[in-house]
Parts: structure tokens; sequence; C-alpha cells
């Protein structure tokens, strides 16, 4: 009976003591995200010095698989140093199994990480909200300046009503009043002109009315040939059109990028909560012997 009351007795002093070390945590924690700072700085370093305005930029692959594999360096290295800390730093715990001890250590290494991550994205979105705050400061009086200097612009040359351009029915504005005598002033005409291009563009292709009358258009005022006319707004449809593909493709590789470095910032993540769950135990393996080499 005194055997189980003392087994007892141990059972309660140990449920009652804490299980985690948050001190040994929040050092792995800090050293992790101080070695995270330190490697980024470093991997921008070397990728300025690899740039040339000579050479011109590299290609988009080749930066894309450099900033993966910094990526995975980055982890690797500072979820092992945090990871290590915690588990070496933490509490000596007595009467425990050497299961629960490894157990114990791996977790201490996992949230030394856990702490760090945290960190790392609170001083990343603090960072970012403050750009883009700044520069949206600065896109507003820009555009305020801009606005205002075409206000007064328009004031003094008497062309407030360009303004119309942006109206989304000026296409079809248009076509109510189109007639076989062309526009009086140069600046009606491109207005027109813009017009026709922005929504055929807009809904894919230009229509076969609208290239004749475009024609005519460039006809009366260039002084050329019909036929002349005709082909240089059939080469100015199709630069446009090929110019709107570009946009569209590099859109849609930005998106790939994008996803594409989404995935594998995850994987490295992953890899780096492994890696720093590994080095706990490996510091608290490091502790024990420590220790009994001591006694």
């Amino acid at each position: 009976m005194a055997v189980a009351s003392q087994v007892v007795a141990s059972d309660s002093r140990e449920s009652a003591a804490s299980s985690v070390s948050w001190a040994a945590v929040i050092a792995g924690a800090l050293g992790a995200s101080t070695a995270t700072a330190m490697l980024a700085l470093l991997g921008a370093g070397i990728g300025l010095t690899t740039l040339s305005p000579w050479t011109g930029p590299p290609s988009g692959t080749t930066l894309a698989i450099s900033a993966v594999i910094w990526l995975l360096i980055m982890q690797w290295l500072s979820s092992a140093l945090g990871g290590y800390l915690a588990g070496r730093l933490r509490i000596k715990w007595s009467g425990i199994h050497t299961d629960e001890v490894f157990f114990r250590d791996t977790v201490h290494g996992f949230l030394a990480w856990c702490v760090s991550t945290l960190i790392v994205f609170a001083l990343l979105a603090s960072s970012t909200s403050a750009l883009v705050s700044g520069g949206a400061r600065a896109v507003g009086g820009l555009a305020a300046s801009a606005v205002q200097g075409a206000s007064e612009g328009a004031a003094q040359q008497g062309i407030a009503q360009s303004a119309g351009q942006a109206d989304p029915m000026g296409y079809f504005v248009d076509t109510l009043f189109r007639s076989s005598s062309q526009p009086e002033s140069d600046r009606d005409v491109r207005s027109e002109a813009s017009r026709i291009l922005a929504t055929g563009l807009a809904a894919g292709d230009i229509s076969q009315p609208d290239r004749a009358y475009l024609a005519q258009l460039v006809a009366s005022r260039a002084g050329i040939a019909q036929p002349e006319a005709e082909k240089r707004v059939s080469e100015v449809i199709a630069n446009a059109q090929a110019a709107k593909q570009k946009v569209k493709e590099a859109a849609d590789a930005a998106r790939k990028a994008g996803a594409t470095f989404a995935l594998f910032t995850v994987l490295s993540m992953v890899l780096g909560a492994f890696i720093a769950s590994v080095a706990g135990a490996i510091g608290g393996r490091s502790r024990e012997d420590d220790m009994a080499r001591l006694k």
C-alpha cells in the first residue's frame, strides 16, 4: 500500500507540472526567426551579385528555381537551429519514460517552429502593410495632381468634352450618329477611333462595318488610298490583338508562378516543421547525454 501511495503521489505531482518549457520554446523561436532574417538578407545579397545591367536579368524560370531552393535552405537551417535550442534548453524531467521524453522533445521543437513562423509572418505582414499604405498615399497624391492638372488643362484649352471617352456608351452613341461625312477635328476622329478599337478588342474582334469605317477615317485624314488605309487598319488591329494576347499570357504565367511558389512554400514549411521536431529530439537527447556524463 505504501508503494501504491508513493506512485499515486508521484503521478499527482507529474500531472500538476507543465509538460512544456515555454522559455525554451521562445528561445528556440527567437533563434529560428533571427536565422531566417539573416538567411533572407544573405539570399538577397547573393541574388544581387548575380545580376548585371550589361547581361540583362536572368530568366523567370531561373529566378523561380533559385528562390525555391533558397527557401528550402532557409527553412532547413533556421528550423534545425530553433528546434535544437528548444530541445536542449528545456527543463529536465525526472521519472518520465524514455518514449515520453522523446515525444516531449519533439513537441518542443515543433512548437519552436510554430512560434518562429508566426513571428516571421507577423513581420512580413507589418512590412507589407507599411509598403502598401505608403504606395497608396503616393499614388493618391499623384492621381490628385494628375486630375488637377488635367482639369486645369481642359479648362484652358476648352476640351472638357474629352471626358466623354470614358463613357461606356460612347461607342454605341457614335454608331447612332455615324454618317458619310467625317468629323471635323482630329481630336474627334482619334476619340471615335479609340472607342471603336477599345470596344472591338474587349469583345474579341472588330466587326467588318467598323473596320470599313476606320479605313474611311484613315483614308480621309492621312490622305492615302482606301486599300492602303484598309491594310493599315488591319495591321493596327492585328498588333493590338497580339499585345492583348501577350498581356493575357503574362497574367497566366504570373498566376501559375504564384500558385507554384505557394505550393513550394507550403512544402518547405512542412519540411521545416519536421526538421524542427527532429532537431528538438536531438537537442533533448544531447542534453540527457551531457547530464549523464557529468554525473
